[in-house]
């Protein structure tokens, strides 16, 4: 018999409202809209000696940490092939084509990623997660799900698997 443990973390509270916008079909950009984004996680991994799979409380306070950076801020992404963002001391202009958008400094969360979708969202709160666990456990999780519900029951997950 194989057994195994998780821990999910599902608060009313964990959830952050930001602006975005994306693009697909390669030259379709939505406008600047928002989204008031609900996070979930679940951890499984071995009991430790206190026979948790993780302190709920490290588990919450890592977790409220990112979601409190990213709460009433403009997503932007760094790694759009076709979105130039250029951030300075006091402003950050993002282009795309004939598009141009100018945001306080302060204002926006630059994001290393190529669209700020749901689903990469998702991996970039897990692999921020996955590494301030790591810090402050001084372990690396076994396994982690990040869910990002950007709609009301519209959720995007991501994966971790150690191997």
């Amino acid at each position: 018999m194989t057994e195994s443990h998780r821990v999910e973390l599902a608060k009313q509270d964990m959830v952050f409202s930001a602006a975005h916008f994306i693009t697909f079909n390669g030259n379709v950009c939505e406008r600047l809209h928002g989204h008031n984004y609900r996070v979930r996680c679940r951890v499984e991994d071995q009991l430790d000696e206190n026979h948790y799979v993780i302190d709920f409380i490290a588990l919450r306070d890592e977790l409220r940490g990112i979601v409190d950076r990213l709460d009433h801020h403009v997503l932007l992404p760094t790694e759009h092939p076709r979105i130039r963002v250029t951030a300075g001391d006091s402003e950050v202009e993002a282009v795309f084509e004939d598009r141009r958008w100018v945001f306080p400094r302060g204002d926006c969360v630059l994001l290393p990623v190529a669209n700020t979708t749901a689903e990469l969202l998702a991996g970039e709160i897990g692999r921020e997660l996955l590494d301030r666990l790591a810090e402050r456990l001084g372990r690396r999780l076994s396994q982690l799900e990040i869910a990002v519900d950007e709609n009301g029951g519209q959720w995007a997950v991501w994966e971790y698997r150690r191997q």
